[in-house]
C-alpha cells in the first residue's frame, strides 16, 4: 500500500531517514510545505540520530548538536514525548528497542512512519493506530507524483544551498532513494 499526501498529514520520521543528509534535507525541505506533510519525531529518535552521525559516522559531537538544534528550530512542532505505558504496550513490534518510534507516531497522531526498517513495523499491527509504514523512496515517489514541480523546485534549492547542480544532488539521493531518482530522472 502507498501512502498517498492529503492535507497536511503528519509523518513520522525514523532515525534511519534522518541520518543520510541528503534525504533528511530533501524530506524537511518537502516539510516547509504545509499542504505536503508535517514532520513528527521524539527526542529518542534525535538521540538516535545524533549517536549513529557521532559513534558510527565520525561526526563531532558540535556538529551533532548543531544539526539537531537546527531541524529543531526550522521544526518546533515536530518534536513529540511519548506517554511511557505505549513502550509497555505495543508488543506487535518484533523490535522492543524500535516501539518508541511507533509510540512516537502514535502521540504525534502520524498517518504515516517513514522508514527503511520496514521489517520493524508490521503493516498489518501499524494498520490499527492508522499509521502506514512507508519506506522513504515510496514516501517521496508519492509527494513526487502529487506535486512533481514543487519536488523538483524544492530539489533546485537543496543544489543551490550546498552549491551543487540538481544532478549532484539526485546522484547523492540515489544511493538511498533510487525509485524515486529512477521517477524523477524519467521525469525531466
Amino acid at each position: 500500500m502507498i501512502f498517498y499526501p492529503g492535507d497536511n498529514p503528519a509523518a513520522l520520521l525514523d532515525a534511519c531517514v534522518l541520518i543520510p543528509m541528503c534525504l533528511c534535507d530533501t524530506l524537511l525541505r518537502l516539510a516547509k510545505e504545509p499542504a505536503m506533510y508535517r514532520p513528527i519525531w521524539s527526542p529518542a529518535i534525535l538521540q538516535e540520530v545524533g549517536n549513529t552521525l557521532e559513534h558510527k559516522l565520525g561526526f563531532t559531537s558540535e556538529q551533532c548538536s548543531r544539526r539537531i538544534r537546527q531541524m529543531s528550530r526550522a521544526f518546533p512542532d515536530a518534536m513529540v514525548q511519548p506517554r511511557d505505558p505505549w513502550h509497555e504496550t505495543l508488543t506487535g513490534i518484533p523490535d522492543p528497542d524500535d516501539r518508541h518510534v511507533l509510540a512516537a507516531a502514535i502521540t504525534g497522531r502520524s498517518n504515516v512512519l517513514v522508514t527503511n526498517n520496514l521489517k520493524h513495523f508490521p503493516q498489518e499491527y501499524l494498520a490499527q493506530f492508522g499509521i502506514l509504514p512507508q519506506s522513504a523512496d515510496e514516501f517521496l515517489m508519492a509527494h513526487f507524483r502529487r506535486n512533481s514541480p514543487l519536488v523538483l523546485e524544492r530539489l533546485d534549492e537543496q543544489a543551490a544551498d550546498i552549491r551543487r547542480r540538481r544532478a549532484d544532488v539526485i546522484s547523492a539521493l540515489k544511493r538511498v532513494v533510487p525509485k524515486f531518482v529512477d521517477l524523477v530522472e524519467r521525469a525531466t
